[in-house]
Parts: structure tokens; sequence; C-alpha cells
């Protein structure tokens, strides 16, 4: 915020107030706390998603995913080769382009996501205790409507 008529801050404004700053806190918080549930899997956050996107999609090629995550197109090439070196998930030919690849949850992948979604949730409760359920649903409509707005 600025103070009337100035480009300075205004000094009634607070860090804790600021909305981005909030969003980037609940995030840096929910990441560590995801991360420390997916460490007994051999995942991360980001593995996870992209492990989870292949699992719950048709197969969604890497840009479709890179896009969706929001990452850099070579950082999900490299997700997607450390899974599929451990045998989560396979490339194959994408029916609509053949040119292009799709990744695909392999039965051992569902098998893995299946219980670490299950840590996840854990971790993602334990976080969020101080909301009532109603409020944690409202959040999350919310932070939808934030993450997928235009």
């Amino acid at each position: 915020m600025t103070s009337a008529g100035t480009d300075e801050p205004d000094s009634t404004t607070r860090l804790d107030d600021d909305l981005s700053f909030l969003i980037a806190r609940a995030n840096a918080l929910s990441i560590a706390a995801g991360n420390a549930a997916l460490a007994e899997f051999g995942l991360r956050v980001r593995s996870y998603s992209v492990l989870s996107m292949a699992a719950e999609t048709a197969g969604p090629s890497q840009r479709e995913i890179s896009d969706h995550l929001r990452l850099d197109p070579s950082q999900v090439v490299a997700l997607v080769d450390d899974l599929q070196g451990r045998e989560l998930v396979e490339r194959r030919p994408d029916s609509r382009d053949r040119r292009a690849n799709v990744v695909v949850a392999t039965p051992a992948g569902r098998a893995l996501l299946a219980e670490a979604r299950a840590a996840v949730l854990g971790a993602e409760r334990a976080l969020h205790s101080q909301l009532a359920d109603d409020d944690r649903a409202v959040l999350a409509e919310l932070l939808r409507k934030v993450a997928f707005a235009g």
C-alpha cells in the first residue's frame, strides 16, 4: 500500500497484513510439511505432483504437466526421468500427437501414490489443524480461484 498521493509505503501496513506474503509463507510451510511426509517414499512435493497427474488423468504430456504445475519444462523432464527410472511412470506416444509423449503412472506408481497420498493428507491435516472443516473448504475454494484464474 502507498500513502495517499505518494509512492512511499504506508507506514501502518505490516508484513503480516500482506496477502502475497501470507500466501508465500503458507506455501513454504505446506511444502516443508509435504516434503517431510513424502521422504519415506523417496518423493518430494514436485515429484509427487507429477506422479499424481500421471495417475489421475489420461496421460498428460510433459508440456501439460509443466503448464499445470508452473514448472520449467526442463524441470519436468528431470522429474519424469527420475520417476521413470524408478518404474513409477512411463512415457508413451501421445495419440493426439505422435511427436510427443504422455506420462502414465505404472501399477507400482499408483500403489506408491496411494500410500504417499495418505501421508500427505495426514501432514495437511496437521498443518491446518486450527481450521474448522468449513473454513478449510472455503480456503481451498478461494485458493482454486487464485490458482486457476484466467
